[in-house]
């Protein structure tokens, strides 16, 4: 539903020259969503045999939590700090080994992405273009600035710089210490694109970012000019809906290439140095996003099944549909496992080797939406109703 909603607020904002393309899109939508095949259902949990456990190490309230929400807010680690925020404003900050709480404030925010953590200070943004930074000590504001529209693509930090990109495509770094405009790099959003949690990564010298296009594109990073695009994705279909690419996940970098996905943009691998794609499968893609390690790239598909990929094939390895359509998390690796999180508040682990799950653990009965966050081989989890939880695998 929140697709449709994205989609036909688009094509009435863009006024009578659209009605051809709305007509167009209805019926595309009438093929992807008015089959009369039923969806499956979630799978359900059954009799697991661990081979290894996991425990909560200890858990915490954070506010409301981000229930019913569609934001990008998970939690922030630093090396003694653990930091999340609540979609009506409220940020913690909770001692990262036993979960005390050390300061709570009420930024008077409706928030929607953070808390990225920098040096000294860690970023949250709103949904009316807020972008605050405030003291990782004691949450005092350190600074407040305003960018062109809601953000909610994580905040990126590195270098003394925070990049952000808002909701009509703007990317702007900003000064970590001051919260002033270094640079900023405009692009246009299609009528048509998809609402996504995906964000700008730094690599090195560059920033990338995906478009709604399809395409990636490299900034430099002290100036923000284009320094190459390459086209990752390519549309396909006879309806507007079927040809809607949009490379929206974050992007994964391993040594000299970006590896990119997005919704219904299939995953291509990107050469760092000119934009060169070294190779692309147009069968699979992911919206929740890309995770990597030194041989493979792991993903979550758009119905639940968690795949291991050669890194530099893109061949398959091994596919687990043991959590088929339970809402799953991008995997995120720990030691030699993944780890995922379900609509139900549990974290699910999985063999890095062949995907076989090797245990889980409930932390909550609500939805973890959040990017669970891996530090010093301990898994911060962020529950849709606030519950933050330190789990460790023992």
């Amino acid at each position: 539903m929140r697709l449709l909603l994205v989609i036909f607020g688009s094509f009435f904002l863009s006024g009578c020259a659209g009605l051809g393309a709305l007509k167009e899109g209805y019926d595309g939508l009438l093929e992807m969503f008015g089959s009369s095949e039923p969806v499956d259902p979630p799978a359900e949990l059954g009799d697991l045999n661990p081979s290894r456990s996991a425990r909560i190490v200890w858990d915490e309230s954070v506010g409301d939590g981000y229930k019913d929400q569609y934001v990008n807010l998970h939690p922030g680690v630093g090396a003694a700090r653990v930091f999340a925020a609540d979609r009506r404003g409220q940020v913690q900050a909770h001692q990262r080994l036993t979960g005390n709480e050390l300061w709570s404030v009420d930024t008077e925010l409706v928030l929607a992405a953070g808390p990225a953590v920098g040096k000294s200070v860690l970023v949250v943004a709103s949904n009316n273009g807020d972008v605050v930074a405030l003291s990782q000590e004691d949450g005092s504001i350190v600074w407040m600035t305003t960018v062109s529209s809601e953000v909610l693509a994580f905040p990126q930090i590195a270098q003394g710089r925070v990049i952000i990109r808002s909701n009509d495509g703007r990317i702007s770094a900003l000064d970590e210490r001051t919260g002033a405009t270094i640079w900023y790099h405009e692009r246009t959003v299609p009528p048509l694109s998809v609402r996504s949690r995906g964000a700008p990564v730094i690599a090195g010298s560059l920033v990338l970012d995906g478009y709604a296009s399809g395409k990636l594109v490299a900034l430099d990073f002290d100036d923000g000019k284009p320094e190459w695009e390459a086209v990752v994705a390519v549309p396909h279909g006879r309806s507007e809906i079927e040809r809607l690419v949009d490379v929206d996940s974050t992007p994964v970098i391993k040594a000299d290439t970006a590896y990119v996905s997005g919704y219904q943009g299939g995953i291509a691998a990107v050469s760092l140095k000119d934009g060169d794609v070294l190779w692309r499968r147009e069968n699979l893609s992911t919206a929740s996003g890309l995770s990597a390690d030194r041989r493979s790239l792991f993903l979550t598909d758009g119905a639940g099944d968690v795949w291991r990929l050669d890194l530099s094939s893109g061949a398959d390895l091994w596919k687990q549909n043991a959590l088929h359509q339970r809402r799953l998390t991008a995997p995120v690796p720990i030691k030699d496992y993944l780890v995922v999180g379900d609509f139900e508040g549990y974290l699910h682990f999985l063999s890095k080797e062949d995907g076989s799950l090797v245990a889980r653990i409930q932390i909550d009965d609500s939805p973890i939406e959040a990017l669970p966050i891996v530090f010093d081989d301990v898994i911060y989890a962020y529950s849709s109703e606030g519950v933050l939880a330190a789990v460790a695998l023992d």
